[in-house]
């Protein structure tokens, strides 16, 4: 199985204290965004992890114990580092804070398993195609001796981002073919891998991949471990990803980019934190009575490696 820990927020910025101590204690549980009232526990044993999958915004916080994790279990990062400021992403690090604190992890976990996200493209008057190419190449110099990859999406017009954020300008097709032209040329000359993820059209004649940015081949190659050949059914359509088990919750992150799909308005995530406790087995708030914990499908990539059953468990076994 595929622990994903930042998929539905920023678990290594906000939640690193509540992130270790499931580790320690060994289990974690994940409501279902869906349907509430059905919680699952993943064990976190060594034997049930095949890798432990992060992304996130800012690792310093967990800089120091992160040995705590990957001397453990093998690990991938995803570290996004974007061109923008303040007025998009008002909780994340400016961008040389962010380039130094890349530094640091890859030359604690090394750079074979750390990817560059620059993700999502977005314009407006300001964030214009001029702007993302002269911060690209200026971040890209900076970053690619440190890193496995670079990867870049555009973003989705879906209908809560258009609310959200009404100064977007549309991305043209001729927008997404020159910015991805130049992103491939700056790439190539930094000798820097770069790709994109899910439906973002075919830029391979400028030397960009497109397969997905969790894949079993990225990583095993970067933790040498030997998968077996299976289909990645991606999280999402389009999504070329092999499939995660995320224990995050939606509604929680304190970033509040402007653009983010994981929370409903920056104002629900303050409130949803001060249901957050750093000992309890859920990211956000407690077990109810009604709920019903059931036993999670810890299924194994690896070859030669066993399956945790699925069964019903009582709503306060710990």
């Amino acid at each position: 199985m595929i622990l994903n820990t930042g998929a539905r927020t920023d678990t290594v910025q906000y939640f690193t204290p509540w992130l270790l101590k499931r580790f320690e204690e060994g289990y974690v549980l994940a409501r279902n965004p869906l349907f509430p009232s059905k919680v699952t526990r993943y064990e976190l044993s060594p034997d049930n992890i095949d890798l432990v999958l992060f992304c996130s915004k800012n690792y310093q916080p967990i800089l120091q114990d992160l040995h705590k994790i990957t001397d453990r279990y093998p690990a991938y990062f995803h570290y996004t580092i974007t061109v923008y400021g303040k007025d998009l992403e008002p909780g994340v690090p400016n961008i040389e804070t962010s380039i130094e604190t890349l530094k640091e992890l890859s030359a604690i976990v090394g750079k074979k398993r750390v990817s560059w996200r620059y993700d999502p493209i977005l314009l407006t008057e300001y964030y214009t195609v001029e702007k993302h190419k002269e911060t690209f190449a200026y971040m890209a110099k900076k970053i690619a001796p440190y890193i496995d990859r670079c990867i870049f999406n555009f973003v989705e017009l879906y209908k809560k981002l258009q609310t959200n954020m009404p100064e977007l300008h549309l991305l043209t097709t001729e927008n997404k073919q020159e910015i991805a032209a130049y992103l491939g040329e700056v790439a190539k000359k930094n000798h820097m891998t770069i790709q994109t993820c899910g439906k973002n059209g075919d830029f391979t004649k400028y030397g960009i991949g497109a397969s997905g940015c969790a894949t079993l081949d990225i990583f095993g190659q970067a933790n040498g471990l030997e998968f077996r050949k299976l289909k990645h059914k991606g999280m999402r359509e389009g999504c070329g990803c092999i499939e995660s088990r995320d224990i995050g919750a939606y509604d929680t992150c304190l970033n509040g980019c402007k653009y983010c799909y994981a929370n409903k308005s920056p104002q629900k995530a303050y409130d949803n934190y001060k249901f957050h406790n750093p000992d309890a087995p859920l990211l956000l708030g407690e077990l109810k009575e009604t709920d019903i914990v059931t036993q999670g499908n810890q299924k194994s990539f690896l070859k030669k490696k066993s399956m945790l059953g699925e069964q019903t468990l009582d709503a306060g076994l710990d």
